[in-house]
């Protein structure tokens, strides 16, 4: 402001001796804003100085990356007295640019006449994009020797084939296209000693980015969560908002937003933490992310998919009306699938030692195994003969221990979800002696102590049918609470 209004220079400087203590952090932003900003800016906006900003239009003062600031109380304080100050001043030629994320503390103060909302996302940048590619590398060119003794020799440089390649590359990711283009004509280094035309053509390759990706991750590798998060974004079936993916993990937002804030050159993080979906800018993230020998330490381990899920399961009973059971299976057929046989055991004990603790829902295992180990047994094919074997025996185990201690998979029981599916065809196993034994003393454990105990198994039976009406009904579906209660009695 100083350099633009000259005049407001003397009024500056007389506020600071005024109150020397305008410029340590102790005193509060709105009143810097008040004796730096607005007083100076008020008393010069006169005479010629106001018929140029009536012609030309208003002074405009930007704000970059309000919501990285750390003091959210003092930024609610910020935007309070900003918003009143413009309401006492309506007619004040001057403007405030905030290039923000809205994240909560900062929406529900800007959502007023005074304030004009955009979203960066609902606009198509594939043009200003190419623009600023063509602007940079003609730029670059100008100061880059080796660049233009390249252009004498050969022309044109990036051609249209390579800009056009290029742009499909970066999408409509402006700040990949900002951290591609870095990439490409940075200075050579013993460990890189190519030229930005070398570069180019490998960085369009499928593992060309690999070095950025390294880079960039690096950045918020030593962030609490970190492994946790880029592994949810990575495996998740369809993204999710920022507090979805908190949620997933049990963690609050700030904690997600926390670590993606250093990743936006690869990771799209949206301006809200309720709406816009976490995305990468370009699949060839999660390619390198799920491919150990590119990814190194930050490989995605696929065992991971047992956690989201787990996760899925608890929300199936917390939700079982709205409940879609799609996630569940793609998360828990993944991970049967991508994993080991042997890897596969070790895992499920480690998980079973130390499930992930929701508030939201009670641990719950037990019947987590029982409901996922029934869905592979019967109904999906598995290659390996001893997963399935494991599996049966497992099955068989897990409901021995639900029918003799309830409590393990009460909270399955009571979800009105026992099994959403339809059973298949018979399916053949052949085993061992050995594990016809464990799979028969189970059984027969499970069946033993149903039929010592069958009144209150009746009892809760009927509590869960008289829940199924009232739920069913008030819902006005076509399902019939008896024909479900019934079902449940002739599963065991």
């Amino acid at each position: 402001m100083a350099s633009t209004l000259p005049a407001t220079v003397p009024l500056i400087k007389a506020a600071l001796e005024a109150d020397a203590g305008l410029l340590n952090n102790s005193v509060s932003w709105t009143r810097q804003l008040e004796r730096l900003v607005y007083r100076p800016f008020q008393a010069v906006t006169e005479g010629d100085i106001l018929e140029m900003a009536l012609t030309k239009g208003p002074f405009i003062i930007v704000i970059d990356g309000l919501d990285e600031c750390d003091d959210k109380p003092g930024m609610g304080e910020f935007i309070d007295h900003m918003l009143l100050f413009f309401e006492e001043n309506p007619t004040i030629p001057l403007r405030i640019f905030i290039a923000s994320r809205v994240e909560q503390h900062i929406r529900e103060r800007l959502d007023g006449d005074g304030v004009l909302l955009c979203n960066l996302d609902s606009h198509l940048p594939e043009k200003d994009i190419e623009k600023f590619l063509e602007s940079s590398f003609d730029s670059r060119a100008k100061r880059d020797r080796v660049i233009r003794a390249y252009v004498n020799a050969h022309g044109k440089w990036p051609t249209m084939l390579d800009m056009g390649n290029l742009l499909k590359h970066v999408g409509s990711s402006f700040i990949l296209a900002s951290t591609v283009f870095k990439f490409i004509v940075q200075s050579p280094t013993r460990e890189d000693p190519l030229t930005p035309m070398a570069r180019l053509p490998l960085t369009l390759k499928m593992n060309g980015l690999d070095g950025l990706y390294q880079k960039t991750l690096a950045r918020s590798q030593h962030v609490p969560y970190f492994h946790d998060i880029i592994s949810t974004i990575t495996l998740l079936r369809r993204p999710l908002p920022i507090v979805g993916t908190a949620h997933i993990l049990g963690i609050e937002a700030f904690q997600v937003v926390h670590v993606l804030l250093n990743l936006q050159a690869i990771v799209h993080v949206p301006g809200s933490d309720e709406q816009g979906d976490v995305t990468v800018c370009h699949k060839s993230l999660q390619d390198f992310l799920v491919t150990p020998n590119r990814s190194g330490h930050f490989f995605v381990q696929p065992s991971f998919h047992l956690r989201l899920a787990y996760y899925y399961f608890c929300t199936m009973l917390t939700n079982p009306s709205g409940y879609n059971p799609t996630p569940f299976f793609y998360h828990w057929q993944s991970f049967v699938t991508q994993i080991e046989p042997h890897s596969f055991i070790k895992q499920i004990d480690l998980f079973e030692a130390n499930p992930p603790l929701y508030t939201w829902c009670p641990p719950t295992p037990g019947s987590f195994f029982l409901y996922a180990f029934s869905h592979s047994v019967f109904l999906e094919p598995l290659s390996s003969p001893d997963l399935c074997l494991y599996m049966l025996t497992s099955w068989s185990k897990e409901l021995a221990l639900g029918i003799e201690y309830p409590d393990r998979i009460k909270p399955w029981l009571e979800s009105s979800r026992i099994l959403p599916w339809q059973l298949g065809a018979n399916k053949g196993f052949k085993f061992t002696k050995h594990t016809y034994e464990a799979l028969h003393q189970d059984l027969q454990r499970a069946s033993t102590h149903i039929h010592s105990n069958v009144l209150s198994f009746v009892q809760f039976f009927r509590d869960m049918e008289l829940i199924a009406q009232h739920s069913y009904s008030s819902l006005n579906t076509e399902l019939d609470p008896p024909r479900l209660a019934k079902k449940r009695c002739m599963l065991w």
